[in-house]
């Protein structure tokens, strides 16, 4: 089930600089510009959505935590985490034009493998897709909104 999740509201948000003819955009939790790419757009537009739409506390959110992947390094687009420093729900972003297929479902469950957190999301910044995972009964059921924060 696609979440119609509006992000260009927080466009207006993202702080945009040009350095040497290179356009970046400022990350609030790493605190840094990144180099205007079309997922870091995504990733910032999700993460101003995620902290002024559902209400997440910034300094639950990490981005790009790298991760170990079947021995080989990987790097977690989102990882937020719930009161009791836990992981709790993982993010992956991808740009615009790629389609969000069984691939993109299958990367963030292998990411997941690690984290077993309640709540994944994939996202292009036009298609979402949030489900909750009953690890009891091995089983995902797609959500039409996206969790609270915990």
């Amino acid at each position: 089930m696609d979440l119609a999740l509006d992000l260009l509201p927080y466009q207006s948000l993202l702080q945009v600089k040009v350095v040497e003819q290179q356009k970046k955009v400022f990350d609030p939790i790493r605190k840094k510009y990144y180099v205007w790419q079309p997922e870091e757009i995504v990733r910032q537009l999700l993460v101003h959505y995620l902290i002024n739409e559902v209400g997440y506390n910034k300094n639950r959110i990490h981005l790009e935590r790298g991760i170990k992947v079947n021995g080989r390094a990987k790097r977690c687009d989102i990882i937020i985490y719930d009161g009791e420093t836990k992981p709790y729900f993982l993010i992956e972003c991808k740009a615009p034009k790629i389609k969000l297929t069984q691939k993109v479902l299958d990367q963030i469950a292998i990411y997941n493998m690690g984290f077993q957190v309640p709540y994944l999301l994939v996202s292009n910044g036009r298609q979402s897709y949030c489900c909750a995972i009953d690890y009891q009964e091995k089983t995902y059921t797609f959500l039409e909104n996206l969790p609270s924060p915990k």
